[in-house]
């Protein structure tokens, strides 16, 4: 066993506790030890070494739950207006398809995603739950020095094509995560058989659920904008049923198939009704927000405090960067902060790292600052004068704009026996 290190700052923020001024945490053997203050740790591990990070605060690193990598290289269509959600959609799988054409063994594309996840890890991200259609995840997970969650997402509303998709799911090695897209895409019996599925292995179910308003009219009447898209896409031959009533939504509609546990995990959660939070709330289902996706796409925003006052923590996630300018997960803290300014911050911050651990199943190495999670410290500069109370220090937290933190770890330290 190593000898344990004594890490120091202006303030240490735990999360699931009041942040502590003139704070330490007591590191040994790449796991937390002991938080409290640099004088109570200092007596009580005397043969601790020494590190003193100065006017710093020292917090759990971030979780982002909620990416799609293999979109880094589109991300020229966040650079103008999305023109809503189903005109976006219809951008998206244009440039891709045209990407895919030139570049086919995928290299760009591979950069790309490289480029975003360094860009994640430098900005303090060390979980990053991914979305994909294909493997390139898979391909780049070692260069990300982290945990890189690598879901493969399943879709298909026809019925023609369900035994085929049922087939695919079937193939799929045990030790590969699955999603479903969303309710609007996706067949009943195929969203069915991927809870099961993930319930048998003990995996998180993500599924897009609630995000565009037209998944509402889709599932409610079997009309509309998404039904005529669908129709146009697939060249699919029929006429949709309603699956829910008119005074029904997204979360009653997964509730009915059985999918709402608490190892689902709802994405986006934009257009849910109070009934819908009670469902969640008693099911222990988990909910992923992405504020600026959500404003870019003009799907509508979620309220973070409708959740919270049903007792749900959500998590935060970025999207993708083809509709997330910005893409950080800074940027989704300080735009929550922006749209809901009665919103404490401590819960703020708490979403984008309990809230993420909590969603994924890694709370235990996870989210917080606790004996026995994990040594994966943030180190965040702060600007004079420092804060001077924990309010204000949680402010800055959530409203500054971070190019890049630092992290400590005992593994980051070559002298770990050395003492002042």
């Amino acid at each position: 066993m190593n000898v344990p290190y004594l890490h120091s700052a202006a303030w240490v923020v735990p999360v699931n506790g009041a942040p502590i001024r003139n704070g330490a945490v007591i590191v040994q053997d790449d796991r937390i030890v002991a938080i409290g203050t640099a004088t109570e740790l200092h007596t009580r591990f005397p043969e601790a070494g020494l590190h003193d990070h100065g006017k710093a605060a020292l917090t759990p690193a971030l979780v982002n739950a909620h990416t799609h990598i293999e979109l880094a290289n589109l991300a020229e269509l966040a650079e103008t207006q999305s023109g809503g959600f189903i005109p976006w959609v219809m951008r998206l799988m244009a440039l891709r398809k045209r990407r895919i054409a030139e570049d086919p063994q995928g290299t760009a594309a591979r950069n790309a995603s490289l480029q975003e996840c360094a860009r994640h890890s430098a900005e303090g991200v060390s979980v990053l739950a991914d979305i994909g259609n294909s493997n390139l995840a898979l391909e780049i997970m070692g260069h990300f020095p982290g945990t890189l969650l690598s879901f493969h997402e399943h879709l298909g509303l026809s019925e023609k094509t369900l035994a085929r998709n049922l087939a695919r799911l079937e193939s799929e090695p045990k030790n590969r995560l699955c999603s479903g897209h969303a309710p609007y895409s996706t067949h009943p019996a195929l969203l069915q058989a991927l809870k099961e599925r993930a319930r048998r292995l003990g995996q998180v179910l993500p599924i897009h659920t609630a995000e565009p308003l037209s998944e509402l009219e889709f599932l409610r009447s079997a009309s509309g904008p998404m039904a005529d898209f669908i129709l146009g896409y697939t060249g699919m031959i029929g006429v949709f049923q309603p699956l829910i009533s008119p005074a029904e939504g997204s979360v009653h509609y997964l509730d009915r198939l059985g999918l709402l546990d608490a190892q689902t995990l709802c994405v986006h959660a934009v257009h849910v009704s109070e009934a819908e939070l009670e469902l969640l709330a008693a099911s222990g289902a988990k909910v992923c927000l992405c504020p600026t996706s959500n404003r870019f796409l003009e799907v509508g925003r979620a309220s973070a405090a409708r959740f919270l006052a049903h007792g749900i923590l959500p998590a935060l996630g970025t999207d993708s960067q083809a509709s997330s300018p910005g893409l950080s997960l800074w940027q989704e803290m300080r735009l929550l902060a922006e749209e809901e300014p009665d919103l404490d911050p401590a819960q703020i911050f708490a979403m984008a790292t309990l809230g993420g651990a909590q969603a994924l199943g890694l709370e235990e190495d996870y989210g917080t600052l606790s004996p026995g999670r994990k040594a994966d410290i943030l180190v965040v500069p702060l600007q004079e004068p420092a804060p001077a109370t924990a309010e204000a220090l949680l402010q800055t937290l959530v409203g500054q704009q971070l190019s890049a933190v630092s992290r400590i770890g005992e593994k980051n330290h070559e002298n770990r026996a050395n003492k002042a």
